[in-house]
């Protein structure tokens, strides 16, 4: 025969979440877009994303 106790019930506040800065260089997305420039003239034959080096891709300002 097993006594199942009752367990007690806890009341999980959670803080309240501050809304974080996003970043301005990426504007938030963690990407950034560059031209790709080719040949002795450096033309650009094209765009390409990259992870944005002011906030290492998180999307949030750093202070």
């Amino acid at each position: 025969m097993t006594i199942v106790a009752a367990r007690k019930t806890t009341a999980c506040r959670k803080a309240p979440v501050s809304e974080t800065a996003k970043c301005p260089t990426c504007d938030g997305s963690g990407e950034v877009d560059r031209a790709v420039r080719v040949g002795r003239k450096q033309r650009v034959v094209g765009r390409q994303t990259g992870i944005c080096l002011a906030c290492f891709g998180s999307g949030q300002a750093t202070d």
